[in-house]
């Protein structure tokens, strides 16, 4: 990576400020900011000398201050569905990845927000890497700018955009790294920037209850809950965070998330586990919690990884559990499980350089974790 500053992730304002850090007034500076910030977000411009309505010397200029460096690209892999997964690095061992799903009527980026992550939810790949550190709004915004390099989805293309929905559900918890996930969703809002409208940006928590009002408020996002239990003494165990804040003040917080409503619903995560949170009283309890909620039940089949602790419902258990959601009036579409076969599904991202030292480790963990499931 370049030592020269990348303007990659700086609002507008912290543009104006590196600007007038190298000598130009205030006036101007801001003036400059607006255009790099066009040639930056809706042309994709990976060279200065490119941007013509910009002087000669100041491109010069920008050159030798500034970058317009992305993440580095240590790795991309395309699945047989046509999944793609990066795995992106900005410094020795920080490495994260993301995922791009296309689809017939969407095209859905997941974006990480942490190298490794502090929750240890045991279904999840990403729980058996330990945290590194937040990632920087560079990282975050890097994540969308080099999707949308691979896939020539620029505004300035003039093509369908291919890029249509942004999801935080990548490596890490994005309420635990509030700031410059905020900063980054802003950038990616803005409509003189990427400009993808927030009821196209959903935010995905496993419940850090004292952040989801603030993050209504200031980033505006959708939400997305990583439930994946009705009852506290088996998400206990599977999403250990639900011991500091249990479901009843998930939901209260839910129930009063900013925005809220039949246009806007809540979308809970749920996945499949066979034994654990399948049976039809597990989904009556589901439909129970959620009364009154303006709400979708994602149900999603496990996603096995190397010594993962849990198996996948078994498919006919899986739709006998959405019959029950879907009589109840909630939209319950299982999502079908992409790219498997990259390691690029729900639950399986993880940083490449710890994979396999991580496997050992939870194949160990599996017999006392299902001895101590309640039933």
């Amino acid at each position: 990576m370049t030592s020269s500053v990348s303007l990659i992730g700086l609002s507008t304002a912290e543009l104006a400020a590196s600007l007038e850090s190298i000598g130009l007034e205030p006036k101007a500076a801001r003036m400059r900011a607006r255009q790099l910030w066009n040639w930056v977000y809706v042309h994709g411009q990976r060279d200065f000398s490119a941007m013509t309505n910009l002087g000669k010397d100041f491109r010069a200029l920008m050159a030798e201050k500034m970058s317009l460096a992305r993440p580095e690209v240590v790795t991309e892999q395309i699945s047989q569905d046509g999944t793609r997964k990066w795995l992106l690095k900005t410094a020795p061992g920080i490495e994260f990845e993301t995922v791009f799903i296309p689809e017939e009527d969407r095209g859905t980026l997941c974006v990480s927000s942490q190298v490794g992550c502090t929750l240890t939810c045991r279904f999840c790949h990403t729980g058996t890497q330990k945290l590194v550190r937040n990632l920087t709004p560079f990282e975050i915004v890097g994540q969308v700018m080099i999707a949308r390099d691979a896939l020539n989805d620029w505004p300035s293309t003039k093509e369908n955009r291919r890029i249509t929905n942004v999801v935080m559900m990548g490596m890490g918890e994005p309420l635990y790294n509030f700031d410059n996930v905020k900063a980054a969703l802003l950038i990616v809002a803005d409509g003189d920037g990427l400009a993808l409208s927030k009821r196209r940006i959903t935010l995905s928590t496993a419940g850090v209850v004292p952040m989801i009002e603030r993050a209504g408020n200031e980033i505006g996002s959708a939400l997305a809950v990583s439930l994946h239990a009705a009852r506290d003494e088996v998400r206990d165990v599977i999403v250990p965070l639900n011991k500091k804040y249990p479901i009843a003040e998930l939901m209260a917080a839910c129930r009063t998330y900013p925005g809220v409503s039949n246009a806007r619903r809540i979308t809970f995560e749920y996945v499949m586990l066979k034994g654990v949170n399948d049976s039809l009283a597990d989904a009556r309890a589901l439909v129970k919690l959620l009364s009154g909620i303006p709400a979708k039940i994602n149900l999603i089949p496990f996603n096995p990884w190397p010594g993962a602790p849990y198996e996948c419902s078994e498919w006919s258990v899986i739709e006998k559990f959405a019959e029950v959601v879907n009589r109840a009036g909630y939209a319950s579409p299982v999502r079908t499980p992409r790219g498997r076969d990259i390691m690029a599904a729900c639950g399986q991202l993880k940083s490449a350089s710890v994979k396999e030292r991580a496997s050992a480790r939870m194949a160990a963990m599996r017999s006392a974790e299902l001895a101590k499931m309640p039933h």
